[in-house]
């Protein structure tokens, strides 16, 4: 487990991830141009209620997962 704080609207907040999601952050960051912390922002903002941390989980295996193949 990998611990990192980053600001999130003005407020610091650590972040305790396994090394391959933050590995899987910074490559969908590269893949889009962006700061960790500016796709982390962008995450938070779509999670709802959901826990950060597993929020950001979801969204690296949705991205490796490719998009859903229609019903």
């Amino acid at each position: 487990m990998d611990k990192r704080s980053i600001t999130l609207d003005g407020h610091r907040t650590s972040i305790a991830l396994e090394t391959a999601f933050w590995d899987g952050l910074e490559e969908i960051a590269g893949v889009h141009g962006v700061s960790v912390p500016t796709l982390i922002a962008a995450i938070d903002r779509e999670r709802g209620a959901h826990n950060l941390a597993s929020a950001i989980r979801v969204a690296v295996l949705e991205h490796y997962r490719g998009p859903k193949p229609a019903a």
